[in-house]
């Protein structure tokens, strides 16, 4: 789907959503702390959000159903993806069109070293000086100093092969025998090098993949010295990259949203503070760094959004979801925050893939609410699917990740999904002291305390 299309499907929604509510479009950014000329932006299919957030509130705001929040969410996910691939054949094109100008350095320096080799060779000398008057005239000046190059590239190779010859045959004349072409030292004797260090390679590994790597050294040997060609663990990066490596690509990727709000009015935090030194209750959009600031902990329960979608036409299978828990502590003994306003209502709509985790069982499992659908599910990069995992806990502080389980055809494997490289964290909040903070408040009060007119 192309990014215009993509974008306008996602606006349509958003304007089907707008004129439902009666709301002006006025109203609409004011309640959703933003300006009318972004909103009408999104309306119009000139922006997509680069969050999800706002989005999710607009259409709360206009009361959509469950099925049109996953619906909006789809379109809004194949928008940004549309938007994401937005020059990637340029950005992708670059790398390639340099890499021979890195190789073009690369053979100047090694032609700059050799040069005082290069001119007593009498029978390589004529070529290059029979282009020199050709670039000057065409004024097209990469491709002669590209033959240029190569000639003296080949010119110092025969010169490397002729030294290392000779010093083999001045070594074995002076030592009179083989014993020391066995003693393993790494010297410039290109030859010599290149045969002991095929020996290794195959003593090392015999595994045919294995050969085409290329290691630093070797890299540097390439670089500083025409000789170190010779050597088969010096081959091209192209080599080492290979077919396999694409093979291995995983065909889907996964968005993790792990500060999601089911809504505000159940949705707490711990934190190692006083409530004087705790800053107001955030947007959603602001939670992770808000959480981030002070050290919050999602308390009695975590709302982790999890956005799949396939990197390709293919289908992709998602087999599963499986928890691992990394660790299991007494509920933390910090102050509880409520982040609804007390007295405001929320509205509790159960979206569909929605699964519940019971962290403080002895092994926790992802079950599917009831009357929704469980795994497996298919996702290509048209159709995502978004699945919505609850989590409680009481009894413990609960470090743990989930484990996403896919098959492509003959291919399968397994995502770990996380806070960004760290475990989700949820703890227990029972008997500890509980703060809100009143609409139009200045701090944190005791819960329950808060008058309501």
């Amino acid at each position: 789907m192309s990014e215009g299309t993509a974008a306008a499907e996602f606006a349509a929604r958003l304007r089907e959503l707008k004129e439902r509510s009666g709301l002006s479009y006025g109203v609409l950014a004011k309640r959703l702390h933003m300006s009318t000329s972004t909103l009408h932006r999104y309306c119009n299919g000139d922006a997509v959000p680069a969050e999800y957030a706002p989005v999710e509130r607009l259409a709360r705001l206009c009361k959509a159903g469950p099925g049109e929040l996953v619906e909006l969410h789809r379109r809004w996910v194949l928008a940004d993806a549309a938007r994401g691939r937005k020059g990637t054949p340029a950005e992708a094109a670059e790398p390639a069109a340099t890499a021979p100008a890195a190789e073009t350095e690369t053979g100047a320096a090694a032609t700059e070293t050799g040069a005082a080799e290069t001119q007593p060779a009498a029978p390589h000398d004529g070529p290059p000086q029979d282009e020199v008057p050709e670039v000057s005239d065409s004024g097209a000046p990469r491709p002669a100093p590209r033959s240029r190059r190569r000639t003296r590239t080949a010119v110092l190779a025969g010169i490397a092969v002729a030294a290392v010859l000779g010093g083999v045959t001045l070594g074995l004349s002076l030592s009179g025998g083989g014993e020391t072409d066995g003693d393993g030292r790494k010297g410039p004797v290109g030859a010599a090098n290149a045969g002991d260090g095929a020996g290794e390679d195959v003593t090392a590994s015999p595994s045919p993949s294995a050969s085409p790597s290329t290691s630093p050294s070797a890299g540097k040997k390439e670089k500083g010295a025409p000789s170190a060609t010779a050597s088969p663990s010096a081959a091209p990066p192209e080599a080492a990259k290979g077919g396999a490596g694409q093979a291995d690509a995983v065909p889907l990727t996964v968005r993790t949203a792990p500060y999601t709000w089911e809504d505000p009015c159940s949705q707490r935090y711990l934190i190692d503070r006083a409530p004087g030194e705790v800053p107001p209750p955030p947007l959603e959009q602001d939670v992770p760094a808000w959480t981030s600031a002070v050290g919050a902990v999602s308390s009695g329960g975590q709302y982790v959004q999890l956005t799949v979608q396939g990197t390709g036409a293919e289908t992709v299978v998602v087999e599963g979801l499986t928890v691992r828990v990394a660790g299991k502590r007494s509920p933390l003994a910090w102050n509880d925050f409520a982040m609804g306003y007390p007295g405001v209502g929320c509205g509790g709509n159960v979206p569909t893939r929605s699964f519940t985790v019971a962290l403080d069982a002895a092994r926790p499992v992802v079950t599917p609410e009831s009357g929704h659908r469980d795994f497996p599910f298919k996702v290509s990069e048209s159709d995502p699917e978004i699945y919505y995992i609850k989590a409680d806990a009481s009894a413990y502080d609960v470090s743990w990740s989930l484990e996403l389980k896919w098959s492509s055809g003959s291919r399968s494997g397994t995502l770990t999904l996380d806070d960004k490289g760290r475990p989700f964290r949820t703890s227990g909040n029972n008997g500890r002291p509980a703060y809100e903070f009143p609409l139009g408040g200045e701090k944190w009060v005791p819960e329950g305390t808060t008058k309501l007119e």
